[in-house]
């Protein structure tokens, strides 16, 4: 730390209580000076032939018959009049960025200036502060934390702007040239663990970009918003060093920060903190995390900052949205909410996200007269939308786990992935699962609705085995989940892929035939659960269609289709017409329970077509052909 001393004397300013100041000198004192709540006895001569205003409050005490003089407002208080009583008697006196400012305003209130005397106080701080102070960092920046105490004044004397100007102008010298002392505790640098020398023994100093950005954590948050926009304006340092300086400070400043929430504090102050790293925060694309974005937005949230600084916050994350993880997208609820996380502003990230590619197309258009052939940068890769698709898979998985999440929160959001083509629909199978699982009193048309976000031709084999076997399901997804287990099997043989059977389209897409009125009861019971005896049998036609794989694969016909398919078909068909299995819901009556399963020990491709063929109105329905 620079210093500088100024006079020769000794000290012999005395101390008599906490609030009594004088001078030990064979002169007795002819003055008081009441500054604050501290008297100070000393010498009208050494003051008034330094300080102009001295000379005219003394004047003033003259013509009242007092020796009292009040100086309730000088900047610095009691502690920086000292140094300028001391500087007048000639006294010993040490300045440092801790109290160099302090003197300069105190000095410039009592008018110590050159017109007073040659060599006054206010030059000689000065020159103090452009020969050291503001040639120093650290001491520039200590300096600039003592001048929030010292406003307006220190302000008008330029201290705070030369402060700011140097910190900024030493940030963006190349690293280089960087050979005074900074703090770095972030990371073990290579010359810290001693083993980074050179060819002479020598150790070497790799200075990082990101070197500075821990020392500006010490200023409060309005010098610290006006340090960094002047690093910004001036163009050198990068987007990504910026972006590394807001996140330390946000780190330093917000308790539990790193934790995705703020601990409870200075609310105000904390939202202030907030509102200023939004403001500051680079305007390209990947400067800071998604990670870092979303604790962002969650302060933001938590601290109720403005509109304005959440909707850039949820702009900027949906435009990076496949950086994410699904840990940082779980937003907290308010607390007078039932539900346990904030789901809307998650669709609002994600309909940023998916307007990139119409905002692209737009852009296109509106420049199509340049004969634009290349992709825009600004459209989305198939990867990210991928990405994104598995990711709001995983976040609806975690959410389901909240018993009072509303089910369109969960379709609405899932839809709005639907048209991201994704090679397997497990982890939305997970999700469903999940939701059911938490979710067991929704109705039967809920449970249809959310099991129609899946595609069961896209279900791995063994998420087909878990459902398979899954009781909360309904009977139609069990069904077509099995079918399409036995497509897979017929193509991994060697056949052909059979066609989708009007039957299972039906079950998927809820056709009905023309007598709705005969039907309505079945139609209810596919949408039931699937009973344990039911998926037992399941589970045995499955292994039999399996089995049945096994021997001439590939043999084919004269139509193009192989053995196996009209197989799988036709044991298909005996499944869904099942009386054993599925009387319930061929019946008339209607009137058995959801539980009425058969015995799962009888052959699910035994049914009687007679039987099948005396209801024509089922036969529509169901038909496989």
């Amino acid at each position: 730390m620079k210093f500088m001393k100024l006079g020769s004397k000794p000290d012999s300013f005395q101390t008599d209580g906490n609030n009594v100041r004088y001078v030990s000198s064979d002169l007795p004192t002819d003055i008081v000076l009441i500054v604050g709540d501290v008297n100070f006895y000393l010498h009208k001569f050494p003051l008034l032939s330094k300080s102009a205003r001295l000379q005219k409050l003394v004047a003033t005490t003259n013509e009242e018959n007092t020796d009292e003089v009040h100086i309730s407002d000088i900047p610095g208080g009691p502690a920086a009049f000292e140094i300028c009583a001391k500087f007048c008697y000639g006294m010993t006196v040490t300045l440092n960025a801790y109290n160099v400012v302090a003197a300069r305003c105190a000095a410039e209130y009592l008018e110590m200036h050159e017109t007073m005397e040659r060599g006054n106080l206010i030059y000689k701080i000065d020159v103090f502060l452009s020969s050291s102070i503001f040639r120093s960092w650290k001491d520039s920046i200590i300096a600039l934390q003592t001048t929030k105490f010292l406003l307006p004044l220190s302000e008008d004397l330029k201290v705070v702007s030369n402060c700011i100007e140097s910190i900024a102008t030493k940030a963006c010298v190349d690293v280089s040239k960087v050979d005074w002392s900074y703090t770095y505790n972030r990371k073990k640098l290579p010359e810290e663990n001693g083993n980074d020398l050179n060819c002479n023994g020598l150790r070497n100093r790799l200075v990082p970009n990101d070197w500075w950005v821990e020392d500006l954590c010490e200023l409060e948050n309005d010098l610290y918003k006006r340090v960094l926009m002047n690093i910004k304006n001036k163009g050198i340092v990068s987007n990504d060093v910026i972006g590394e300086a807001l996140k330390a400070y946000a780190y330093r400043r917000l308790p539990g920060f790193s934790k995705g929430m703020i601990q409870s504090g200075d609310m105000v102050k904390h939202r202030s903190i907030v509102d200023s790293i939004v403001w500051l925060l680079p305007a390209e694309k990947g400067s800071v995390s998604c990670s870092f974005l979303l604790k962002l937005l969650k302060a933001s949230i938590y601290l109720d900052s403005g509109e304005m600084a959440k909707g850039g916050l949820v702009r900027r994350i949906g435009q990076q949205l496949e950086e994410a993880s699904v840990h940082d997208l779980l937003i907290r609820a308010p607390e007078d909410d039932t539900a346990m996380y904030e789901v809307s502003t998650v669709q609002k990230i994600v309909q940023e996200f998916l307007m990139q590619d119409q905002n692209a197309e737009i852009e296109s258009l509106e420049k199509s007269h340049e004969l634009l052939e290349t992709r825009r940068p600004g459209i989305l890769s198939d990867a990210s939308k991928l990405m994104v698709a598995k990711l709001i898979d995983g976040y609806l998985a975690e959410i389901s786990k909240d018993p009072n999440l509303p089910l369109s929160n969960f379709v609405d959001l899932a839809e709005m992935v639907s048209g991201i083509s994704r090679p397997a629909h497990d982890g939305l199978y997970r999700a469903i699962d999940m939701y059911l699982k938490e979710h067991p009193g929704i109705s039967k048309s809920e449970r249809k609705r959310i099991c129609k976000l899946m595609d069961c031709k896209k279900l791995s084999v063994d998420a087909c085995m878990h459902a398979v076997q899954n009781e909360r399901l309904p009977l139609r997804v069990v069904v077509q989940v099995l079918f399409f287990e036995q497509v897979r099997a017929a193509a991994s043989s060697g056949s052909s892929t059979p066609d989708l059977p009007k039957g299972i389209k039906d079950l998927n897409g809820g056709s009905h035939g023309s007598s709705r009125s005969a039907t309505t009861n079945t139609e209810e019971e596919w949408d039931a659960v699937a009973t344990a005896e039911e998926l037992k049998a399941l589970k045995g036609e499955l292994a039999a269609l399996r089995l049945g794989n096994g021997v001439g694969g590939n043999e084919r016909n004269g139509d193009g289709k192989s053995n196996v398919d009209k197989a799988a078909i036709s044991k298909m068909k005996g499944l869904l017409k099942s009386k054993k299995i599925f009387s319930k819901l061929w019946s008339s009556k209607g009137g058995q329970g959801e539980n009425s399963g058969s015995d799962s020990s009888d052959s699910l491709g035994s049914a009687n077509p007679e039987e099948v063929k005396s209801t024509p109105s089922r036969n529509r329905r169901h038909s496989v052909s």
